[in-house]
């Protein structure tokens, strides 16, 4: 797995989050694909408050207990909901601009650092992953990988909350049938790039695994997994604990 950080001159997602946080207002976050039509992404409901959160999401931050790593934080929306809750919480990104967002709104404990770096040190007790958190394994044979890193982070009796989606929906036929190639790549796995304006993003794994691939590679690495809530499109959130 790459530890790597973005460069600012490669941050899209991180410059709209600061237009937005300094201006009230943001251009287009554009998502592009091979898989997928382009798509845009609302800048604005990445500052939503918990009222505004999903129920997916309001159940995790409900759930998140001890020392939190929040994976990923962006804007720090659910950091930010953690504080106000009396949690402590670490927030990291590998956006720069995410986090200088961050420090400025108030979220306490703030870092510049890949979740795989490994002078990212400590035993949480809670790590969170939100917004299809399994998407930064990237690969389904990068799980291994993942769940190791997991193992070094994690406290002994530790959960991580993470959610996803089944994109099996995209495969579905009227009658019920679904177009796979069993002999292709697993159908969840997903390339993206993102741009803001003229900047543009380097291209990007991302991984969606339904609730069953993930509880067998879970378990595969020593660990367990547990459906927590269900959402209302094939999406679903996950408990994570050692055996």
């Amino acid at each position: 797995m790459s530890e790597s950080v973005l460069d600012l001159r490669k941050d899209p997602m991180g410059w709209a989050i600061a237009d937005y946080y300094n201006n009230g207002v943001a251009g287009r976050l554009r998502v592009f694909s091979s898989m997928f039509d382009e798509d845009e992404m609302s800048v604005k409901d990445l500052f939503r408050t918990f009222d505004k959160m999903p129920l997916l999401e309001q159940r995790a931050l409900e759930l998140c207990c001890g020392n939190i790593l929040d994976v990923g934080a962006g804007s720090g929306c659910h950091s930010l909901a953690l504080q106000e809750m009396g949690k402590d919480v670490c927030a990291i990104d590998i956006s720069p601009r995410s986090v200088d967002v961050m420090q400025k709104r108030g979220v306490a404990d703030v870092r510049f650092v890949n979740m795989y770096d490994k002078s990212l040190k400590g035993k949480f007790d809670t790590i969170l992953m939100l917004m299809n958190g399994t998407g930064i394994v990237g690969r389904i044979d990068k799980f291994s990988e993942f769940f190791a890193r997991i193992n070094e982070l994690l406290s002994e009796d530790g959960q991580v909350l993470i959610d996803s989606s089944d994109l099996i929906y995209l495969y579905e036929n009227e009658d019920g049938s679904v177009d796979i190639d069993l002999n292709g790549s697993y159908y969840g796995e997903v390339d993206f790039m993102m741009q803001y304006k003229n900047m543009k993003g380097d291209t990007f794994d991302w991984l969606y695994v339904d609730f069953e691939t993930l509880s067998y590679h879970a378990d595969q690495n020593g660990f367990c997994s547990e459906l927590i809530f269900e959402g209302e499109h094939y999406d679903y959130l996950a408990r994570i604990t050692r055996k």
